[in-house]
């Protein structure tokens, strides 16, 4: 088995709110890897005391033990479990009604027997390659159905986080969980796994540099850390989103590389 992983703050004076996991019992067979994007706030009171690397930690955390621990439970139960472990953590001291309380999106696969199984919730993505060489990407994309202008707006966005027409993150709602894209694969049809925050997918969807393919075929060759280069490479090229708009000129990003 080989396990690589990469991550990178979008600016050295910010804390990374990424968070990723990968567990890999010593004895038999299994793992499980947990990749977390913690949505940054606007600027103002979120609720919370604590802030989203304290929380994306905590989540990510309990996520990597129960998936490890609780092979009886599916993975959407995995992160209710967790969702609602992290809101005890901090129930007493903060608003957790809040809208823009910490939240993140997630990636979550596990491995071993015969079968792996995914979970996707919000702009996060999973890569699974078979034998042949077929990579095909786990989305969820109800944030991208979401009209751009619609979320200048510090307002429009908070109503629609955690909403019907909106889109889903892991806050301190358990019941998100049942939001979540989820599935289960054959093991014998799934050689390599590859996480991605959305910091990291610019090379595909924002810079357009390759496909999902290409993507994953790249991180074999050169490693996590070679993508996430690249994608700082092209963010300074266009430091003003003049060429590629985006909504940060740089973001957090996390590369997870995982070949089973």
């Amino acid at each position: 088995m080989r396990v690589e992983q990469a991550t990178s703050p979008g600016h050295a004076a910010r804390p990374n709110e990424d968070w990723a996991g990968v567990a890999v019992p010593a004895a038999g067979e299994g793992g499980a890897l947990v990749v977390l994007d913690g949505v940054t706030p606007p600027a103002g009171d979120d609720g919370c005391v604590h802030g989203v690397p304290w929380f994306t930690a905590r989540l990510g955390g309990a996520l990597l033990e129960l998936s490890g621990s609780r092979r009886d439970m599916t993975l959407a139960q995995v992160l209710a479990r967790s969702i609602g472990r992290t809101a005890d953590a901090h129930r007493d001291t903060c608003d957790l009604s809040h809208a823009r309380t910490p939240q993140a999106t997630v990636v979550l696969a596990r491995w071993g027997g015969d079968a792996v199984e995914h979970l996707v919730l919000s702009d996060s993505t999973l890569l699974l390659e078979s034998p042949d060489g077929a990579v095909r990407a786990v989305l969820d994309d109800r944030l991208d159905r979401v009209p751009r202008e619609v979320l200048r707006s510090v307002a429009a966005t908070d109503a629609l986080r955690n909403a019907e027409g909106g889109f889903f993150t892991a806050a301190a709602d358990p019941s998100v969980a049942e939001r979540a894209v989820t599935g289960r694969t054959p093991a014998a049809e799934v050689r390599t796994l590859l996480a991605l925050t959305d910091g990291a997918t610019r090379w595909v969807e924002v810079f357009r540099e390759g496909g999902w393919a290409d993507c994953l075929a790249l991180v074999r060759k050169s490693g996590p850390q070679e993508l996430i280069d690249r994608v700082r490479a092209a963010e300074s090229a266009d430091p003003d989103g003049t060429a590629f708009r985006r909504g940060k000129t740089s973001d957090d990003a996390t590369v997870t590389y995982v070949e089973l």
